[in-house]
């Protein structure tokens, strides 16, 4: 191989999108066919329950999506009856989301789709691939975080 030449099969950032792409692709049919959601909208979903009420601001930067993908997940959402918007009694440009009683139930009813999913693809390794990759993201999401 050349010098002046990436093999991007190898490298890893490449890698490791195509591998976290996989692995969301394969997620996603859990949750499209279980309640029709796009990726947005079941980040967006899984965000409010997990935090309770959040700004869509901190939904995309929690969930790492781009803005425009946060307001069509939250109007969709809305429009579902699942979520509601509340204007910040301070600055009316900022609007606080909340999970309706019935996006709450489909949150609660995603839970443990999603624990069994995770099982299901960690159960496809040994233990000690588990361990390593547990750790090998760990490492990595912290050296990414302080550099």
């Amino acid at each position: 191989m050349e010098a002046d030449t990436l093999e991007l099969e190898s490298f890893l950032p490449y890698r490791l999108y195509r591998l976290a792409d996989a692995v969301s692709r394969e997620f996603s049919r859990v949750y499209k066919d279980r309640h029709g959601l796009t990726r947005p909208e079941w980040r967006t979903l899984a965000g409010l329950g997990q935090h309770g009420t959040m700004t869509a601001t901190a939904l995309g930067e929690q969930s790492a999506m781009h803005k425009t993908k946060v307001s069509r997940a939250v109007a969709e959402l809305e429009r579902r009856r699942w979520l509601t918007r509340k204007p910040d009694e301070k600055d009316r440009r900022i609007e606080h989301l909340t999970l309706t009683g019935a996006g709450l139930a489909a949150y609660r009813e995603m839970v443990p789709l999603a624990k069994a999913f995770e099982r299901e693809l960690l159960g496809r390794l040994s233990a000690e691939e588990r361990m390593a990759i547990v750790s090998g993201v760990a490492a990595l999401e912290t050296a990414l975080a302080s550099g």
